[in-house]
């Protein structure tokens, strides 16, 4: 006899098993097609987008013109931080080669695939960052904060001044113009970035210095 807790459990239907199942097949076909092929872990899209962190990669396009801009601000030898924009790290790594070093701060540790340039990073503590990302110590901070909110955007804006040494490239809403002006002194730049899927609101990009975007 079953208890009253059993009586209680929610069962799936079997259409729904049978395609819950389908969808496990075809997600461990796409990982061993990505093994068996050499997959490049630091192409865009290589970890999909999870809408729940509010994830939302660039294009191709967009990724690679963010990335040069990075590397011709920081210049030979320099040091990058993306902090929340790894579509923008995953192009550096494909571009940059031994001229420049580079790390990702994310929240989502399924990054930590990229190992010691990963540094797990909660924007709602800003300043919880490990000793060996010294102060002032990046040629310039690429950052696009998770939400399209002044409070993201302030606590995000501590970070970035705390690890920059002085320049600053900004991807976030065109709601944002002010608060990003307020908070981190940006201009919203003639480049538009592009996503991999279309996204209602229109992003920008901000810079505090003379850029090409």
């Amino acid at each position: 006899k079953m208890d009253a807790d059993d009586d209680d459990s929610p069962q799936l239907s079997s259409h729904t098993l049978a395609a819950l199942q389908e969808f496990y097949l075809e997600q461990q076909q796409r990982e061993g097609v990505k093994t068996s092929q050499g997959f490049n872990r630091y192409a865009v899209g290589s970890i999909e987008e999870d809408w729940q962190l509010s994830q939302f990669w660039y294009s191709d396009d967009t990724a690679a013109r963010l990335a040069d801009e990075a590397l011709a601000a920081a210049g030979r030898g320099g040091r990058i931080a993306c902090v929340s924009a790894p579509s923008v790290y995953q192009q550096l790594k494909d571009r940059a080669g031994e001229d420049c070093s580079v790390c990702i701060l994310e929240y989502d540790r399924r990054f930590s695939v990229y190992g010691e340039e990963f540094v797990f990073y909660d924007y709602n503590h800003p300043l919880n960052l490990p000793e060996r990302l010294l102060p002032h110590s990046f040629d310039i901070v690429v950052a696009d904060p998770p939400y399209l909110s002044e409070e993201c955007l302030q606590k995000t804006a501590e970070t970035i001044k705390h690890l920059t040494k002085g320049k600053i490239l900004l991807c976030t809403g065109a709601v944002m113009e002010e608060p990003a002006a307020k908070h981190l002194g940006v201009r919203m730049c003639a480049f538009i970035p592009t996503h991999s899927r279309h996204l209602a609101n229109e992003f920008r990009c901000y810079v505090n210095y003379d850029s090409g975007l």
